[in-house]
């Protein structure tokens, strides 16, 4: 199993003082990848659902401090070597789809092939209308979005004629050290997320409130999979742990569903001090089930 660290680029990791020897210490420990988190804007309120707290509110205040994740991840990257770096996850349709090729693809370039780029639609309709992008639609605009990234990313001349994007001869350099570009990592568990992560994506980001949960994702990933005619194995599955509920006996339930990457909060382990809690779980859990 990969285990890897989410969110590291909010509450103490906005500090650079903090997160660069975080981060260097959790590469010795062999944690696998570190995972960011993202809002550009948090309205003090909101009517909007979030979909993953049953009060349909973030599990963290709108003042908190919140670094973007592709700056945090650059930032990462120039301190370490080996950790790999996902946007766990980025909204992609409020976004400038060929901005975003081209920062993903210098990160890759710069970090020697590490980026992986996690995606979603997004739920916060406050943050699109201050951010001046129709909320509307989203879900197609992202598609398009998909496909279009992909195209630049081949390295190859681009022209592509889309209903959002009208992009033509011109080649993206440099282009990603990851051969077939960054890996595209759909979050989402609604059916749409579901059949988007099959269609498209080189992997899956999702978040379930306990194994049932997780079980019937699963069962509705493989069915799409099977509706699509694509092996589920083709895609690596990136879960969140509820680790301090569940405990390291729910590995094994984790491993049988075909999930091989596990995030754990480090805030969520119940130690005041974070580095305590890295350290802890290393040696508790990484170190004996860790694996790439």
């Amino acid at each position: 199993m990969k285990f890897g660290i989410v969110p590291i680029n909010l509450h103490l990791f906005a500090d650079p003082d903090v997160v660069i020897p975080f981060v260097q210490r959790a590469e010795a420990l062999g944690y696998e990848s570190v995972w960011t988190a993202e809002h550009v804007i948090i309205p003090k309120t909101y009517t909007s659902v979030y979909p993953y707290n049953p009060d349909g509110k973030l599990p963290f205040p709108p003042d908190a401090a919140i670094i973007d994740p592709l700056v945090a991840l650059t930032f990462i990257a120039s301190a370490t070597t080996r950790l790999r770096l996902g946007t766990g996850v980025n909204i992609l349709p409020q976004m400038s789809p060929l901005y975003l090729a081209k920062w993903a693809s210098s990160i890759d370039h710069l970090s020697k092939g590490r980026l992986m780029l996690g995606v979603g639609i997004g739920w916060l309709k406050e943050e699109f209308t201050a951010i001046g992008v129709p909320f509307e639609r989203r879900g197609k605009r992202a598609d398009e979005y998909l496909r279009a990234l992909k195209a630049v990313w081949s390295g190859e001349e681009v022209n592509f004629q889309g209903e959002f994007v009208q992009w033509q001869n011109f080649m993206m350099r440099p282009k990603p050290a990851q051969a077939g570009g960054v890996p595209l990592v759909i979050g989402g568990i609604s059916p749409s997320a579901i059949r988007r992560t099959v269609r498209y994506g080189d992997g899956w980001y999702v978040i379930g409130k306990d194994l049932d949960d997780y079980r019937t994702h699963m069962r509705a990933l493989h069915e799409e999979c099977a509706k699509q005619g694509r092996n589920p194995r083709d895609l690596e599955i990136t879960a969140y742990w509820n680790y301090h509920r569940e405990g390291v006996e729910s590995l094994a339930v984790y491993e049988e569903l075909g999930i091989q990457r596990l995030l754990i909060n480090m805030h969520a382990l119940r130690d005041r001090n974070i580095t305590n809690a890295m350290e802890r779980f290393a040696n508790d859990v990484v170190a004996k089930h860790g694996g790439n």
